[in-house]
């Protein structure tokens, strides 16, 4: 089965979903019988398509040395992702535009295009599930398209995936994790006495850090997380005015520095319990699970009613982990099809 994708955004998630798709490629169809033909590119300088598809490597090494999708053959002037979506066969989505929590735009308007064409999307873009998560999901049932997100949360690590999945009738009576590696990174170095700006610089620099990074140490990113979190697996209608947030640009070394006295480290931590949601610095004990998740780690603690207490952690310093998840959702959508 030859699936016709759109690439929204051609930064280092969409392109490290590039280059899996090439890596993987013999193996997705072996296994799955899918193989994803890019038909359509998308960034800040327009939108190109080629109905007989992209070159996946082309993409990548035109993107790193500085060209956009304005400088492809089929480069659309004037037209959007909007226009190609009524006029071209495309199946799926990949959208992974920057994150926007005022208007959620791009990508919000992007996805509810989609959707209502009948068009399913994967999203790594937190914006518009964390703004319009009710919205579109009943958008989706409409028209019979799939919206799939589990990119969203954490990267590869599958929270939404166990939640959906795997505690069939259970109920998550507490949730507490650190969503953000980022700042996970930044506060393990500034408590080794590394300054904030140079730790904050290796995130950007590494593709990991948002491209807004107060939407990081703001706490803003752990909590989009959250209210997805809690929309998709917890039962709660919320968003992100129900959660209370406080971020780490005031924590210092000497903070750092007293909490280790104590024994405890300073992490900041996403909370669900009590049917309260909150992000902030915690001062957590040495000997608990959280507090060992360390530099580029992110973890989750889930305590259910019936499957007990769950621990989960994953190492990101890459975007490769979320790149390989928006594959995982898009093969999900399409496999059962394939045969």
């Amino acid at each position: 089965m030859i699936i016709k994708a759109a690439l929204v955004g051609l930064g280092s998630v969409n392109q490290n979903l590039l280059t899996i798709l090439i890596n993987k490629q013999e193996r997705l169809q072996r296994d799955h019988g899918i193989c994803f033909q890019i038909v359509c590119i998308s960034d800040s300088s327009g939108v190109a398509v080629n109905i007989d598809g992209f070159g996946a490597q082309d993409i990548i090494d035109r993107k790193h040395a500085g060209e956009g999708a304005s400088a492809f053959q089929g480069f659309r002037k004037d037209a959007n992702i909007q226009n190609v979506l009524a006029d071209t066969e495309i199946d799926l989505v990949f959208e992974a535009s920057p994150v926007n929590l005022k208007t959620g735009e791009p990508g919000l308007g992007i996805t509810r295009t989609a959707l209502s064409m009948g068009v399913s999307v994967v999203l790594a873009n937190k914006g518009p599930v964390a703004l319009a998560y009710e919205e579109l999901q009943n958008l989706a049932k409409e028209t019979g398209a799939s919206l799939e997100m589990s990119a969203t949360v954490c990267g590869g690590l599958p929270i939404l995936n166990i939640g959906r999945r795997d505690l069939i009738a259970g109920d998550i009576n507490k949730l507490q994790g650190i969503f953000n590696s980022t700042s996970n990174f930044i506060l393990d170095e500034m408590a080794t006495g590394r300054s904030y700006d140079d730790a904050l610089a290796e995130a950007q620099e590494r593709g990991i850090a948002e491209t807004d990074p107060s939407l990081d140490v703001g706490g803003w990113d752990t909590a989009n997380k959250l209210v997805i979190i809690a929309n998709t697996i917890l039962g709660q209608a919320v968003t992100l005015e129900d959660v209370d947030v406080t971020g780490i640009e005031n924590i210092t070394e000497s903070d750092l520095k007293a909490a280790q006295t104590e024994n405890k480290q300073i992490k900041l931590v996403a909370t669900y319990e009590n049917g309260k949601l909150s992000v902030k610095p915690l001062a957590l004990p040495q000997d608990s699970f959280l507090a060992h998740c360390t530099g580029w780690e992110m973890a989750v603690e889930l305590h259910t009613d019936i499957y007990g207490i769950m621990y989960h952690k994953l190492w990101e310093r890459e975007p490769v982990p979320t790149a390989a998840s928006m594959l995982r959702d898009a093969v999900n959508i399409f496999a059962k099809k394939a045969f």
